[in-house]
């Protein structure tokens, strides 16, 4: 009903306002008319001053009920000839002809009032005026209004009655249908059905076509749940399995950590003794085969203890939080300076930069990647480390930059693989685990990491979180 009264609504007002603004044009059409035929009859009462003759030639307007005054102006706009409907004159003010034209018209107060030049051989002579009501044009409104009710009126009652039909045949289907998806949706009951019509309409095909679709999410849903079932053992299955694993692993690494450093602290306690209690008998190649097995002993002390921090790196609980990651930096750092307290190290921390994630983690990353910058500017007179924070591709990126040693570019993806040097041990100790740990702990925080130098140039490590 709002649709059909809407539309027909516009449509009177459109079909009203055409026809008025038609009018209006005729009524001033017919008013050039009268205004052109009172001029030309004026002419020769203007040429020879008979007023009287004006005044006759526009009384004829009393053919035109709608005209209420009329006039003939001489050139200087004095008045010439005058005419009243009600016989009472008044004084006019004439209006301003608009600059190059010879007619003008204007609605105002409820009148329409026109001016029209006289024009005789080619030159003016005077002024026609002539007002007129627009009485007319009201009373055709007020008939148009009163069409335009009624019309309405019929036509909404069409429409109430067409609604009444329609929703017998349309709406109820479609708010029961309504109804059952929202049940459907409430309570994830997909063996509900809604009641078809059975008159084979467009609502029942809709109907049928809902039922339909329950039937086959409802045989999905158990497809689902039997699969969902069957998942979840096998995973209780896989993290059984997994535990078990997990304990052999700690097992296993207990026992790596405890059987392999009996016999190597017996091979450097050994050698020691040597060295300490047969000095004498020793020659000098001797003392140096002791003390290279002395080294190796401990370097091999180091991978143990670096391969069971990456264990329990790769194995370790991650529990993020928001923290102060230039705090944690300053931290390694005094632990640094303190370590390489004879080197004049200068470091850059960029402070106020923070970070979600598992501080013991990051604080083992700074340790590894700051302690690596220190480590590689040793040969450095003026030594410069910095830790900061950029953006890159829309991410935040972290950064520890030094101006070391430096690294070939193109051997940049074998610095984060266990056991993997650029450098040898004699240049700079290490084991090579370190940057392996890193890389695992930035993976497991769901983050990247990549390195970029030159030789002999510096390097910088960045990472994403």
């Amino acid at each position: 009903m709002l649709v059909s009264g809407a539309a027909l609504l516009i449509a009177c007002v459109a079909f009203v306002a055409y026809d008025l603004i038609t009018f209006r044009e005729a009524m001033v059409h017919n008013l050039s008319i009268q205004a052109q035929m009172a001029g030309s009859n004026s002419v020769s009462p203007l040429l020879f001053n008979d007023p009287q003759a004006a005044e006759n030639t526009l009384s004829a307007l009393k053919a035109a009920p709608n005209v209420v005054s009329a006039g003939i102006y001489t050139l200087d706009g004095r008045p010439f000839g005058t005419y009243w409907r009600d016989g009472n004159p008044q004084t006019v003010t004439l209006p301003q002809m608009p600059p190059n034209q010879t007619e003008a018209h204007w609605f105002k107060d409820g009148r329409l009032v026109l001016v029209r030049t006289i024009v005789f051989q080619g030159k003016p002579t005077g002024t026609v005026y002539i007002r007129s009501d627009l009485r007319e044009m009201s009373a055709r409104l007020k008939r148009y209004v009163g069409i335009a009710a009624m019309v309405l009126l019929a036509s909404l009652v069409a429409a109430l009655l067409g609604a009444s039909i329609f929703q017998r045949v349309v709406a109820e289907p479609i708010v029961h249908l309504a109804e059952i998806t929202r049940i459907v949706s409430r309570d994830k009951n997909y063996a509900i059905r809604a009641t078809p019509t059975g008159k084979r309409d467009e609502p029942d095909i809709l109907i049928g076509a809902f039922n339909e679709m329950l039937r086959q999410i409802q045989q999905r849903e158990g497809a689902l749940q039997q699969a969902h079932d069957e998942l979840e053992q096998r995973v209780e299955e896989r993290t059984a399995q997994l535990g078990a694993a997990n304990k052999e692993l700690e097992a296993f690494s207990y026992s790596v950590s405890h059987d392999l450093r009996a016999p190597l602290r017996g091979i450097d306690g050994f050698s020691l003794a040597l060295l300490e209690d047969y000095a004498e008998r020793l020659d000098d190649q001797g003392k140096e085969h002791l003390q290279r097995i002395r080294a190796a002993t401990q370097r091999m002390g180091m991978l143990i203890d670096d391969l069971l921090n990456l264990s329990r790196m790769t194995r370790a609980e991650i529990r993020k939080e928001r923290f102060n990651i230039s705090t944690l930096a300053h931290s390694v750092v005094e632990s640094l300076q303190e370590a390489h307290a004879k080197r004049p190290i200068e470091f850059r921390i960029e402070d106020g930069l923070e970070a979600n994630a598992d501080p013991r983690l990051l604080g083992v990353v700074l340790e590894n990647l700051l302690g690596n910058a220190c480590k590689f500017t040793s040969k450095r007179a003026s030594a410069r480390v910095e830790f900061g924070k950029m953006h890159r591709n829309g991410s935040t990126a972290y950064f520890v930059r030094d101006n070391g040693a430096g690294f070939d570019p193109a051997y940049a993806d074998r610095l984060f693989g266990a056991f993997q040097r650029l450098h040898g041990a004699t240049e700079f100790p290490g084991t090579g685990i370190g940057l392996a740990t890193v890389q695992r702990i930035i993976h497991r925080h769901g983050g990247q990491i990549w390195a970029e130098g030159e030789v002999e140039k510096g390097a910088a490590f960045y990472f994403t979180l």
